[in-house]
């Protein structure tokens, strides 16, 4: 079983989309986490998360917070990639359903919406299948850990 979770392609597209997904979702996870890019930081994200108009359990609020910043580095070095792919894939499926459904398909490239489409959401989707699928891909912890359970 153990070898089947580390177990990884070892194509290089697995391991630029493997990179980019970890790359692209940290910003989003440092300003829950951390409150860098303009964020409001960990406090007050999971009271958002948990107080505001989502109500949504705390653990559930730390595990976004951790997913989209632990996992976005984890993701970035190729360790444990399949989980945290399909962790982040879960976490956009439930942004787009608890927040961008209503919003509609764009983002809000013009400012006159009252928020973000789901889009973006659809990609991170899409590369958190590819990866959940492929493995790590080149250069990864997962490999190396393959590799030595062979």
């Amino acid at each position: 079983m153990f070898k089947k979770f580390f177990a990884t392609d070892k194509s290089f597209s697995t391991t630029i989309l493997r990179v980019m997904l970890g790359v692209v979702m940290f910003p989003h996870g440092a300003q829950k986490l951390l409150g860098w890019f303009g964020g409001r930081g960990y406090e007050a994200t999971v009271k958002g998360f948990t107080n505001g108009n989502m109500h949504l359990p705390e653990l559930l609020a730390v595990l976004i917070v951790l997913t989209e910043s632990v996992g976005a580095l984890a993701l970035v070095i190729g360790f444990f990639t399949r989980l945290v792919a399909l962790a982040i894939t879960v976490d956009m499926a439930c942004a787009i359903i608890l927040v961008h459904m209503k919003i509609g398909f764009f983002m809000n490239w013009s400012g006159t919406a009252k928020g973000e489409g789901f889009e973006y959401h659809l990609l991170m989707i899409a590369i958190g299948l590819a990866v959940m699928i492929k493995g790590g891909g080149l250069w990864s912890v997962d490999g190396a850990i393959a590799k030595k359970l062979r």
